[in-house]
């Protein structure tokens, strides 16, 4: 079974406690790494600079304290494997239904009738969302 490293368990720890227990399901089931929970100012603006987000400080979800947004990825990482990504992100949304936590995940944001503008694949992130 594969547990969360070091770097991993400090990262989830800036997230909403609702992420933090999905993840921790989840591991149990497929090994990852937890890239960010809580981005400060001088991250996000990077982000955005780099097209990774949409979102301008302090817009993002990423943006919270406690985080309401987190990025993980398969271990190891292969970001030319997207099987891998769509499999985490199967996992981790059966678990978000099991625990009746409303979660929505950047590889498919037409899940939810977001906008032309939201459609941009970001395999890594699952948010907290309300309906």
């Amino acid at each position: 079974m594969a547990v969360l490293s070091e770097s991993s368990k400090e990262r989830l720890l800036t997230c909403d406690p609702r992420l933090q227990r999905i993840c921790e399901m989840a591991i149990r089931v497929i090994d990852f790494t937890v890239l960010e929970g809580h981005r400060g100012q001088e991250a996000q603006d990077l982000a955005f600079a780099d097209g990774k987000s949409k979102l301008k400080w302090p817009n993002g979800n990423h943006n919270t304290i406690p985080a309401i947004a987190v990025d993980i990825a398969p271990y190891p990482i292969d970001w030319n494997d997207s099987s891998r990504f769509h499999l985490l992100a199967g996992i981790m949304l059966g678990i978000a239904v099991s625990l009746n936590i409303k979660i929505r995940w950047g590889g498919d944001w037409n899940q939810n009738n977001r906008s032309d503008d939201e459609r941009f694949k970001d395999f890594p992130h699952f948010e907290l969302y309300e309906t």
